[in-house]
This record gives C-alpha cells, sequence and structure tokens, in this order.
C-alpha cells in the first residue's frame, strides 16, 4: 500500500490574559506548591510562543489554539449570580472566591487535555475523529469542553474530512483527561498506527488497585468509550493502568511518566501496573500493525527517580520528528536543573542506539510553575496534505503571525496578576479586547459567548 503524504502538526493553545497561580489541582504537585503566588500572564505567553516558534524552525508544522475566555460568567449565571457583567464579578469574587478563581483558570492552555485524536490511517471512514475531554476530574476544567468543541469545529469544518463527537457522559465514571492519556504509535506518521490508552482505575468493573492521596483522574471505561467512538480496531488498541504508586507520588497524567513519537516509546520502569506484560503488548501488536519493530527506552529509578522526574517534568518533554527523520526531545529548562535527568538526557543524545539527535530546552517557568510542561503546551493531530489544506489556514503559525502574536500578548497582557486582580471588572473587559482581536487575527469568527 503507498503511504499517503502525512504530518504531524502541534496545536499549541495560547496562554490566556488570566493566567494565574490558584494552586486548583489538587494531585499536580507544581499546581498546588505555587498556589497564590503572583504570575506573569505576558511572560508565560510569550515563553509559550518561543517554544511554538523554535519547533516551527525546525522545520515542524506548528499551529494555535486561542485560549478559552475567563472569567467564565455563563458558569457563574448558572449558579444563581444575575446583573451586569461587573456586579457578577464583584460579587463573585467577594461571596465564593474558591468558585470564583476557578472560573478565571486560565487552564485550557494545556492543549494535551484538550482532545482525543484519530489519524483517519486508523479510522473505518478514513476521516480524522475528535472527541473533547470532559475533565470532570476537576471543576475548574470541567466546563472547557464546551468552548474547545466549538474551536474544533471552526477549525476542522469540511465533514468529507473530519468527525466530531461530543465530550463523554459528566459524572466521576467517565472521567476523560484527553490526550495526556493516549500516544499513538507507527512507523512513520502515514502508516497505520497502534493507539496507547491509559488509565487510573475502572469505575463500573471494581475491584482494581486505586491511588490512595490523589485521584485517578482516567477512567478505564472512558478510553474504552473513545475507542468505539472512533470506531478504533482493537488489534491497533492497548490499554494499561497508571501504576498507583506513581500518582499518589505526583505522576497525574501518563504524560508526566511516559512519551512516545513514532516507532520510540520512552517510559519510567514504574510506570505501569504489570509493565511487562504492557510492553509485550505494545511491541507485538506494534509489529503486526506496522510491520517494525518498536523501541522501548525504559528509564529505570536508579537512572532517575520518580520525584526527580516529577519535579524536572522529564516525559512531560516533546518527542518530535525531524524532516531529517532523525528525533529531537522538547525539553523543559528543569531537566537542566536536575542533576540525574541531566545526565541521562546527555546519555541518550549520544546513544547511537536510539533516533534522538538532539535535545532543545526551553524557559517554560510560568507554566511549569503551574504543572503544565512542554507536552502540556501541545494537541498533536496527524494529518494528510488534503485535510491539512482543509484545515482552517488562520491557525498555522508562520513569522508573520508568530510576530502578530507577540505584539498582540505585549499590548494586551499583564505583567503582573495576583489573586485579588482576578476580581478586578476591567481584567475581564482587558481579557475579551484581545480575544475578540485574536478571532480576528487567526480567522475563526464568532467562538465566544460575548461575540453572539
Amino acid at each position: 500500500m503507498k503511504l499517503r503524504n502525512s504530518h504531524e502538526v502541534n496545536f499549541d493553545g495560547l496562554v490566556g490574559p488570566t493566567h494565574n497561580y490558584s494552586g486548583l489541582s489538587f494531585g499536580n504537585i507544581a499546581s498546588t506548591a505555587h498556589g497564590s503566588g503572583i504570575s506573569n500572564p505576558r511572560e508565560a505567553a510569550l515563553q509559550g510562543l518561543a517554544k511554538m516558534k523554535t519547533l516551527m524552525d525546525l522545520g515542524l508544522r506548528q499551529a494555535v489554539l486561542p485560549p478559552q475566555e475567563r472569567p467564565c460568567l455563563d458558569i457563574l449565571r448558572g449558579l444563581g449570580f444575575c446583573g451586569s457583567d461587573e456586579q457578577i464579578v464583584r460579587s463573585a469574587s467577594v461571596k465564593v472566591p474558591e468558585v470564583f478563581r476557578s472560573v478565571c483558570s486560565a487552564s485550557s492552555m494545556w492543549t494535551a487535555n484538550a482532545a482525543t485524536v484519530a489519524a483517519s490511517q486508523d479510522t473505518p471512514d478514513h476521516k480524522v475523529h475528535f472527541t473533547p475531554a470532559n475533565l470532570n476530574n476537576k471543576f475548574h476544567r470541567s466546563f472547557e469542553h464546551r468552548t474547545t468543541s466549538k474551536i474544533l469545529k471552526t477549525i476542522f469544518q469540511d465533514p468529507n474530512h473530519f468527525v466530531h463527537h461530543a465530550a463523554l457522559p459528566e459524572g466521576p465514571w467517565l472521567g476523560d483527561e484527553g490526550a495526556a492519556n493516549h500516544t499513538r504509535l507507527c512507523k512513520e506518521h502515514a502508516g497505520p498506527g497502534v493507539h496507547f490508552f491509559v488509565y487510573g482505575r475502572f469505575a463500573f468493573l471494581g475491584g482494581g488497585q486505586e491511588p490512595k492521596r490523589f485521584p485517578a483522574r482516567q477512567t478505564f471505561e472512558a478510553s474504552q468509550s473513545v475507542v468505539r467512538l472512533h470506531g478504533l480496531n482493537e488489534a491497533q488498541v492497548v490499554y494499561a493502568q497508571q501504576n498507583p504508586d506513581i500518582i499518589d507520588a505526583g505522576v497525574f497524567h501518563n504524560d508526566v511518566g511516559a512519551v512516545g513519537n513514532e516507532a520510540l516509546y520512552l517510559l519510567h520502569e514504574k510506570a505501569y501496573l504489570n509493565q511487562n506484560a504492557v510492553i509485550e503488548e505494545l511491541k507485538r501488536k506494534f509489529f503486526d500493525v506496522a510491520e517494525a519493530e518498536l523501541n522501548v527506552i525504559c528509564v529505570t529509578d536508579r537512572d532517575v527517580s520518580v520525584p526527580d522526574a516529577i519535579k524536572s517534568y522529564l516525559f512531560n518533554s516533546q518527542l518530535v520528528t525531524l524532516p531529517s527523520g532523525k528525533m529531537a526531545i522538547i525539553a523543559p529548562e528543569d531537566c537542566l536543573k536536575t542533576p540525574a535527568v541531566k545526565a541521562f538526557l546527555e546519555k541518550t543524545e549520544a546513544d547511537s542506539a536510539n533516533p534522538i539527535s538532539q535535545i532543545r530546552y526551553f524557559d517554560l517557568r510560568q507554566s511549569m510553575s503551574n504543572g503544565g510542561g512542554p507536552a502540556c503546551l501541545r494537541l498533536r493531530v496527524v494529518l494528510t496534505e488534503e485535510e491539512y489544506k482543509q484545515t482552517n489556514p488562520g491557525v498555522f503559525l508562520s513569522d508573520g503571525l508568530f510576530q502578530k502574536l507577540g505584539q498582540w500578548v505585549k499590548k494586551h497582557y499583564r505583567d503582573r496578576l495576583s489573586q485579588e486582580d482576578l476580581g478586578d471588572p476591567t481584567l475581564l473587559k482587558e481579557g475579551r479586547t484581545a480575544l475578540d482581536e485574536l478571532t480576528q487575527m487567526l480567522c475563526l469568527g464568532s467562538i465566544y459567548s460575548f461575540q453572539s
């Protein structure tokens, strides 16, 4: 079979104007550790843009996803607050400060949680399938899917190439965290792939092991449901349960304990329950589907401890294929500050037995302090050349768009934001002005409720 020309496109989330440290994500150690600190939304957005620009300059296809409007007044109105927008902001920030901080969260920047995506090479109708994640484990993220769905449908409009599913039903039984717990492995992006779904607990079957300290956010039943929605062949699907002990240590998503790209999978030796059997199944199905060997690099606890992996976000690096066919690791600078991780990465880069030829380090301190590294900031979408042409061209990064976005951030974003600042109605106006200008810049039309 002649392979279609395909590319993996990174859709990075633009950091929103309300980027702040509220410490809302229980189970995410960095998030809770920096709660109530002073954030710098301008710096956060510019750091994210700098990473996108570097990947584009490396020859990768790079796109942007807009942030969601915050504070989310639709949620506050549904909770009984009324009056003008300014009155709602002032009242809610005083009467229910905990709820108000949640509706101000800029967490949609971490687009690895936006959705699960199935490439057309793997679906029975040969279309790209999208299922927005319901993210119902955390209140501040549980209403993101409404806008996420609208944004994805606006960018990927053509029904001849794209299929959009609704988010799974709300409630703890079908907790879905999106691509942060899903990896597509393949010989090359144009070929068929194996879909690796990782979950933290069983919701209905019972009897399985669960973490004791922090919540398991993804359920097995949610992963199964996405597989059915996308019509994936079970011969191309592998399920694995996260090790409850590493969830309790702070590995709240699979992409904090493992990362994969094409025929390479990098993981910690404590990532999963029954890990040897999981790796054997991955290798067997990969060989059957891709007719090639899967290269698995298992990082031992002796080389990099789980606490060091979490502190550095080693596994939340991006693993990408360069135009040369070699791979690069896009890592946070925190990896350089953790001796064991730095040594491991240098050893890996020098090892000719794997395809990793270079490691790029990025200052993502603003995002990292809130619990999200390079991989959290992007949603991977494999597109054929024709599908690429049918995608809204306004969201693809270019030198010109990069310059415009940088100027836009500097014009509209504050360089200092405290918890008290969130209750300032002026911030709402500033955000709406910025987002209205952004949707025009990205040719997205009216995607926010305040624009309708």
